[in-house]
């Protein structure tokens, strides 16, 4: 009913930026291609670290950026206004770190298969190594269902219902994963805790 304009009802903010992403969708639409290089200017970076939290290689950091724009830009004009921009930026951003993990078959970055009895989370080299390396090295070693949701709820911000609508399922199960998280990551870092604390 009030919705069913849904380009002439844009104009009611609900979200911020909302509003902003919506109208360079609608000037993409008609034809503006420099609307979509605004779009890409404006989330780039955020993709960009979703993506290289979640593969921890910034090469194929680069690669998977440019593979989800390609595909935002072949799919921008079937985007139905339903929710925000950037929730269906994200969700396609995810799979297609999933896509890349399984094409790759890089799981082994975060549970290694030569010297595992060795590998209890510590590292030879603590001493020299700084905060943001060791903490980067321990959210490597959660598996994916649970570090996806909690890179991007403590390190990017999202809420609950952003990451709920990016990953395609229910707020229980991610406050649940986020937890589950926190947890591993409190017992990978645990030998580190005399360091953490300096």
């Amino acid at each position: 009913m009030i919705f069913k304009k849904k380009k002439l009802n844009l104009q009611v903010p609900k979200i911020l930026n909302l509003d902003d992403d919506f109208s360079l969708i609608n000037r993409f639409i008609d034809g503006d291609e420099s609307a979509f290089k605004t779009l890409v200017v404006r989330h780039k970076e955020k993709v960009r670290s979703i993506i290289y939290l979640n593969l921890n290689a910034s090469d194929a950091a680069d690669d998977v950026a440019q593979d989800v724009f390609i595909t935002v830009y072949k799919n921008l004009k079937n985007f139905r206004f339903e929710s925000q921009f950037t929730t269906w930026l994200y969700r396609i951003t995810i799979n297609k770190c999933r896509d890349h993990l399984r094409k790759v078959k890089i799981r082994n970055i975060f549970s290694p298969i030569k010297d595992s009895e060795a590998d209890l989370g510590y590292t030879p080299d603590v001493e020299n190594s700084d905060i943001a390396r060791i903490v980067r090295e321990a959210i490597k070693k959660l598996p994916d269902k649970l570090r996806i949701p909690l890179t991007l709820k403590d390190i990017e911000g999202l809420s609950y219902q952003e990451i709920a609508e990016a990953m395609d399922c229910e707020i229980g199960t991610v406050k649940s994963r986020i937890f589950r998280a926190r947890e591993g990551l409190r017992n990978i870092l645990k030998p580190f805790e005399q360091e953490l604390m300096k």
